[in-house]
């Protein structure tokens, strides 16, 4: 693993599905303290739309997660919009993050792992990695949801608050945090669940089957060897065979048939 890899383990996919999370997010940061929260929702709907087709350009291929996130999240927003109440796409995090982690616990509890279904083509790890992967998200989407009310709760959409000599209202703060603990938080989460999956890798069916397609092979080469090594023998030959003397040819036979 190189080192640019082993302290940025995203691949472009990875990385891009990232940005389109909190891209739209710092948009709608910077509108809403520039105009209202209005105009900032409407700068995260523009966004998003925008992401998808740059995820739709790039992969050739709709991405199924960040789409139906992404999907939420325009829906919430012209809620904001046609209410004027900023509560609407605040709570979708809420509301998001709390049904997803309990249709992944439903899912290990049926024995229907989610994410084994859905990249288990792409990423190849064992059957308890897979379950520990999942179940770590859904108790990290049970965080989030719940940070993400606490906050919520406590800063209120009308009042200002002063934050290190800044005014802010409860809206700003509420995207602040996104921005500035959640998105670390989930870098940092996910790097950190990216190497600790490495210990349940497992390679590819296709390798397997290749690799034991060549050990059987080796095998039946090793036995061919093998009993012409002791065919000459008991014709009390001592010639080599080919490029190897019979004592050479037995000692090959044995290597390979693992002996």
């Amino acid at each position: 693993m190189t080192r640019k890899r082993r302290f940025f383990p995203f691949n472009a996919e990875q990385t891009v599905n990232i940005l389109s999370e909190f891209g739209p997010l710092a948009t709608m940061f910077i509108v809403n303290a520039i105009w209202d929260i209005n105009t900032g929702t409407w700068a995260l709907i523009v966004t998003t739309v925008l992401a998808i087709g740059v995820m739709f350009y790039m992969f050739r291929r709709p991405p199924v997660f960040p789409l139906i996130a992404s999907t939420v999240t325009i829906v919430f927003g012209a809620l904001t919009i046609l209410t004027g109440d900023p509560m609407w796409v605040q709570i979708k995090v809420t509301i998001f993050n709390a049904m997803f982690a309990a249709f992944l616990f439903i899912g290990l509890w049926l024995d229907r792992n989610f994410f084994e279904y859905v990249f288990g083509r792409t990423f190849h790890y064992s059957k308890e990695g897979w379950n520990k992967f999942t179940r770590s998200f859904a108790w990290f989407f049970v965080l989030t949801a719940v940070l993400n009310e606490v906050v919520r709760l406590t800063f209120e959409d009308t009042h200002m608050y002063n934050v290190l000599g800044h005014q802010m209202s409860g809206v700003n703060i509420w995207i602040a945090f996104k921005l500035v603990l959640i998105m670390p938080l989930s870098g940092l989460y996910a790097w950190v669940l990216t190497r600790w999956m490495a210990q349940h890798y497992m390679p590819p069916p296709d390798d397997a089957d290749a690799a034991g397609l060549v050990l059987a092979e080796n095998r039946a080469t090793a036995q061919r060897a093998a009993e012409r090594a002791g065919q000459s023998a008991a014709g009390g030959m001592s010639a080599p065979i080919g490029n190897f003397s019979v004592l050479e040819q037995r000692k090959l036979a044995y290597r390979c048939m693992g002996r």
